[in-house]
């Protein structure tokens, strides 16, 4: 999911350089407060980290928090979704 983190935003310059037309896209947000999302936002600590925006110590507590967030009905995370719709040239 977050391989291309950036892929999204190039929605509608792909589809018109495809050679649609009518080129639409739109943002939705997904709001997650299950336990089950926390791999999701695990997966993002350790490119922090490595790449010198957090310490490792910073890390750890993060991710210590969002475990806690988890067990105790307080976790929250939002997912930015990217739709895009387009009609082929004819």
């Amino acid at each position: 999911m977050l391989g291309a983190p950036r892929a999204g935003r190039q929605y509608r310059s792909l589809l018109l350089a495809g050679g649609f037309a009518e080129v639409t896209v739109e943002a939705h947000t997904g709001v997650f407060t299950d336990a089950a999302m926390l791999p999701l936002v695990e997966g993002r600590a350790e490119p922090a980290r490595a790449s010198g925006a957090i310490s490792r110590e910073q890390a750890d507590g993060w991710l210590a928090e969002q475990r806690r967030r988890a067990e105790t009905g307080r976790f929250l995370v939002a997912v930015p979704f990217f739709v895009a719709a387009a009609t082929a040239r004819t």
